[in-house]
C-alpha cells in the first residue's frame, strides 16, 4: 500500500483533510473515523492518521473529489466546537507508528496519551541548564575494550568502526567509538588552536565590507518572527507557532517518509539532545546567511565543520560553552571568519527556537536535504538528523521555550573564546596608526621623522650610544672613497653625479613603499622591526635590497658632496681630500 500525500488544516468548528490520490476510481473508496483515528482506503493507496484532537460522526461531515487535481476533500466536526488541534503540520506525528512484528515487543512504553501531540517526558518539571553535578566515579583501571556512544542521545555505537572509510570524510574525530568524551574535548580544543590564522581573521576585521552585506541579509525566519511578534497579545502564542511557518511540498513528501517511532531517553539523554540541537542549529544559521538562502557544494562542509556535535561527537553541559565552541570555530575555519557573524547566528538561533517546532523542523528538514545531496555526508542523517526530524515533533513547546530563555541569559565576549583576539586587533590597530603617521609625515633628508616602531623602542638606545662610532666610519668611508675621486678625470665625475642622487631617492622610496618611515641613516639597526601585517605573511622579504642600500648608503652621501664642491672649484675637492688624507 501507498501512503498518499495529504495535508491538514481546520477553523472553529470542522477538521479538513485534503488526501492527493490520482488515477483511482472514486467510486471506490472507503473512510473511517472515530475519536481520534482517521483511515481513509482507496486503492492503492491507505493512510491511518492518529488526530490531536477528537472528531465525532454527526451527519454535518461534507466530503468531495476533484476530478482533475485527483484531490479528495473531507471535511470532519470536531467533537467541542472552537478547539485549537495543535500540531496538524506535523505530518510524521500524525502517522500512525509502525507494530512490532514480534509477538512480545522487549521494551514496551505504556501510559501513551491518545492524543500524540507532544512527547509526555517522565515529568513535567522545568529543567535546569546549568551544569549538571554528577558525583564522582573511580574509572576501571583495565577495561575491556569499552565502546564510546555518539549519535542522536547517544544511543549509537560501533557505527563509524564500520563505516571507517565513508565518515573519514565526513568528521574530524579519528576513532570515536574508543575515545572518552573528555578525549574528544581535548582533541578539539588543540585542532583548534592549530587551525586559528590570526591573518585570516584581521583580514576579516579591517575589510569588512562582505561581512557587512552579508549582515543586512533577512532569512526565512526574520517574516515568521516579524509576525509572531506582532501576533503576541491578539491570540495565544502558542497556538500562532505552527501557522506563522509553512512547509513546501517537498518538505511534506520528507516528512511522510519518517517513520513515526519513540524514543526511550533518560533525562541525561534527553538533556543532550536539546543542547546538540542548539548547536546544529547555530550551525545551519551561519550558512544561511553566507549564502544568502542559496545552498552550494559548500554548505555541507559548513554545517558539519562549524557543529562539534556532527565532526566531533562532541557532548555538552551547558548552554555557554555551546556558544563558545561555535564561536570559536567559525573564526578557525569557514570563508568568512568575523565575531559579528558569531553574534547574529547566535540571535537567529534565538529566534528559531521562539518559533518553536515548526520552524526548528523546517531548518532540520533542510539540514537533512543538504547531506541527502552530498555523497559523504548523508551518513550524518541516519546518526543524528532523520531522528531529530522525528523526535522535534513530539518535543514539548515549553521545553523549547524554556531552551530559548536559556540561551538568552548567555553572554558571549571575544575574551572567552580563548584565541587572545582583544591583543591581535590592538597590535594591528597600532601598527595601522603608525604607518598611516609615518604616510602622513614629511620626508625631509637628514631629519628624524617623528614616527618610530613601539618594537624598537629598546633599539634606539644602542643607535643613540653608537651614532658616535657609526659616524666615525662613515668619515672614514668618505675619507678612503675621495682619494680616488681625486686622480679620475672629468667623465668619472658626471656620472657619479648622478648615481649618489639616485641611489639616495630610490632607497627613500623602497624604504616608504616598505611601510617603514625612518631616516636612511639609521635604517640597519631597525628596519625589520616595524613591518606591515602584509610584509610579515613573507618573512625576509624586501630586507636583502635594503641592507645592500645601506652599504652604499656612505659612498652615495660622499659622492653627492663631492658634485656639489667640484661646482665651486677642482681644487677645493683636492684641498677637502688633502685633509682628509691623515684619518684614512
Amino acid at each position: 500500500m501507498l501512503t498518499p500525500a495529504f495535508d491538514l488544516s481546520q477553523d472553529a468548528d470542522f477538521l479538513t483533510v485534503a488526501i492527493r490520490v490520482p488515477y483511482v476510481r472514486v467510486s471506490e473508496f472507503d473512510v473511517y473515523f472515530e475519536g481520534v483515528d482517521f483511515k481513509f482506503y482507496a486503492k492503492p493507496y491507505f493512510l491511518r492518521l492518529t488526530l490531536p484532537g477528537r472528531i465525532v460522526e454527526n451527519g454535518s461531515e461534507q466530503g468531495s473529489y476533484d476530478a482533475d487535481k485527483g484531490v479528495f476533500t473531507i471535511r470532519l466536526p470536531k467533537e467541542t466546537p472552537g478547539q485549537h488541534f495543535e500540531g496538524l503540520n506535523m505530518l510524521t506525528a500524525l502517522l500512525a507508528p509502525r507494530k512490532s512484528r514480534t509477538a512480545k515487543p522487549l521494551v514496551e512504553e505504556i501510559g501513551i496519551s491518545e492524543v500524540s501531540g507532544e512527547v509526555e517526558d517522565d515529568d513535567d518539571e522545568e529543567f535546569d541548564w546549568e551544569i549538571e553535578q554528577t558525583p564522582y566515579e573511580e574509572a576501571s583501571e583495565s577495561p575491556l575494550n569499552p565502546q564510546c556512544h555518539y549519535g542522536f542521545g547517544n544511543l549509537r555505537s560501533g557505527v563509524v568502526h564500520r563505516l571507517q572509510d565513508e565518515l573519514s570524510d565526513v568528521i574530524d574525530i579519528k576513532d570515536p567509538d574508543f575515545t572518552p568524551a573528555a578525549e574528544r574535548r581535548q582533541k578539539r580544543l588543540a585542532a583548534e588552536l592549530a587551525k586559528f590564522d590570526p591573518d585570516h581573521y584581521l583580514a576579516d576585521y579591517f575589510e569588512d565590507e562582505e561581512i557587512e552585506r552579508i549582515l543586512k541579509y533577512n532569512p526565512w525566519w526574520t517574516e515568521a518572527y516579524s509576525r509572531l511578534m506582532a501576533s503576541l497579545g491578539k491570540s495565544q502564542e502558542q497556538e500562532m507557532h505552527a501557522a506563522s511557518v509553512s512547509f513546501s511540498e517537498e518538505e511534506k513528501y520528507q516528512l511522510r517518509k519518517f517513520v513515526n517511532k519513540s524514543y526511550l531517553l533518560d533525562k541525561r539523554a534527553l538533556r543532550h539532545v536539546y543542547y546538540s540541537l542548539i548547536d546544529i542549529l547555530l550551525a545551519y544559521c551561519y550558512e544561511t546567511r553566507v549564502t544568502e538562502g542559496e545552498t552550494n557544494v559548500e554548505s555541507a562542509w559548513n554545517i558539519r565543520k562549524l557543529s562539534p556535535t556532527l565532526c566531533w561527537f562532541e557532548t555538552w553541559t551547558n548552554v555557554h560553552e555551546i556558544v563558545v565552541s561555535f564561536g570559536r570555530r567559525v573564526l578557525c575555519y569557514p570563508l568568512y571568519r568575523h565575531f559579528k557573524l558569531v553574534k547574529k547566528a547566535y540571535s537567529d538561533t534565538i529566534k528559531i527556537l521562539q518559533l518553536g517546532k515548526s520552524a526548528i523542523l523546517k531548518c532540520l528538514l533542510n539540514i537533512h536535504k543538504i547531506f541527502r545531496e552530498n555523497d559523504p555526508a548523508y551518513i550524518l542523517n541516519d546518526l543524528y538528523i532523520s531522528d531529530y526530524c522525528v523526535w522535534i515533533q513530539k518535543a514539548k513547546s515549553k521545553k523549547l521555550a524554556a531552551l530559548a530563555e536559556a540561551l538568552k541569559e548567555v553572554s558571549l565576549t571575544k575574551a572567552q573564546l580563548g584565541l587572545e583576539l582583544e591583543e591581535l586587533e590592538a597590535a594591528a590597530l597600532l601598527v595601522q596608526r603608525e604607518e598611516a603617521a609615518c604616510q602622513a609625515a614629511p620626508s625631509v633628508p637628514g631629519q628624524q621623522p617623528l614616527c618610530s616602531s613601539p618594537e624598537a623602542g629598546d633599539a634606539e638606545e644602542s643607535e643613540s650610544e653608537g651614532s658616535e662610532a657609526s659616524s666615525t666610519v662613515s668619515s672614514e668611508t668618505e675619507g678612503s672613497a675621495s682619494e680616488p675621486e681625486e686622480h679620475k678625470g672629468g667623465p668619472s665625475e658626471s656620472g657619479n653625479s648622478l648615481e649618489g642622487p639616485f641611489l639616495e631617492q630610490s632607497s627613500t622610496l623602497l624604504l616608504a613603499s616598505g611601510g617603514v618611515c625612518r631616516n636612511p641613516a639609521t635604517q640597519q639597526s631597525d628596519v625589520g622591526q616595524l613591518k606591515p601585517l602584509a610584509s610579515r605573511r613573507a618573512p625576509g622579504g624586501g630586507r636583502p635590497l635594503i641592507e645592500e642600500l645601506g652599504e652604499h648608503l656612505g659612498t652615495a652621501m660622499q659622492v653627492s658632496e663631492a658634485e656639489g664642491a667640484a661646482a665651486g672649484s677642482q681644487g677645493g675637492v683636492q684641498e677637502r681630500g688633502a685633509q682628509q688624507m691623515p684619518s684614512g
